[in-house]
C-alpha cells in the first residue's frame, strides 16, 4: 500500500555518517519496488577518484558544489531511495532538490556512531581526530537541519527489515497525496524548463534495480 502511496515519489534518507543509510536504502529500495542511488557513489564515478582523494585534492568546497550537481541530477528520476552523504542538509540549496520527495532522517546516536566508523580510513572529516568529539560537533551543527526532514526514524537496536517496516509505517502517517501531486506536477515542469541543460545526468552511472 505504501509504495501506491508514493506515487513514485523519491525517498531520501539523511543522516550522519555511520546511520546506515546505504545499507537500508538498499532494503528500503526493494520493499517498494524502486531503484537504489547512493550519492556518494556517484560522486565517486563521475570525478573518477576516492571521496577522500577529492578532498584532499580540491576541498570540501569542491566536494560539496560536486554533491550538489549530483544531487540536481539525481532529482530529475522518479522512482529512487537516494541514500545521501552526512553533510548534504547544510547546503540551501540542496534542499530544493530534497524537497522533490520524502525526507527521512536516519537518527542514531553519537556512541553507536562511534562504534561502527572506529578505524574507518575512508571517510576525510574523521581522519586525525578525537572521534567522538568530531561526531558530537557535526551532529550538534546538523542537528536542526536534519529535524526538517518528514520522517524521523530514531535508532532501536534492530535488524535492517525492522527498522524498513518502521519507515514504511512512518511514511503511511505521513503521506499526503494531494502534496505528493502538487510535487510531481511542479518537478515535471521544472524539468521540462531544465531538460536543454541536463547532456549528460549523472545518475547514468549507477543505479541499482530495486
Amino acid at each position: 500500500m505504501t509504495a501506491d502511496l508514493l506515487n513514485k515519489t523519491n525517498l531520501y534518507l539523511v543522516g550522519m555518517m555511520g546511520a546506515g543509510k546505504t545499507t537500508i536504502g538498499r532494503k528500503l529500495a526493494h520493499r517498494v519496488g524502486y531503484r537504489f542511488v547512493d550519492t556518494d557513489g556517484l560522486i565517486e564515478a563521475v570525478a573518477g577518484k576516492p571521496i577522500s582523494k577529492i578532498f584532499a585534492d580540491e576541498g570540501e568546497a569542491a566536494f560539496r558544489a560536486l554533491e550538489s550537481r549530483v544531487l540536481s541530477d539525481v532529482s530529475a528520476f522518479t522512482s529512487l531511495v537516494v541514500a545521501t552523504g552526512g553533510g548534504v542538509v547544510t547546503q540551501p540549496m540542496n534542499w530544493s532538490y530534497l524537497h522533490h520527495g520524502l525526507v527521512i532522517w536516519l537518527d542514531v546516536p553519537v556512541p553507536i556512531l562511534v562504534a561502527r566508523l572506529l578505524g574507518d580510513k575512508t571517510r576525510p572529516l574523521i581522519q586525525s581526530v578525537d572521534l567522538t568529539e568530531k561526531l558530537e560537533k557535526l551532529l550538534n551543527d546538523r542537528q536542526a537541519l536534519y529535524a526538517q526532514a518528514d520522517v524521523r526514524i530514531a535508532y532501536e537496536s534492530q535488524s535492517i527489515g525492522k527498522i524498513c517496516d518502521r519507515i514504511m509505517t512512518a511514511l503511511t502517517q505521513t503521506i499526503h497525496p494531494d502534496r505528493l501531486q502538487a510535487d510531481r506536477l511542479q518537478k515535471a515542469s521544472e524539468i521540462v524548463i531544465n531538460q536543454t541543460n541536463i547532456n549528460r545526468p549523472v545518475t547514468d552511472v549507477s543505479v541499482e534495480g530495486g
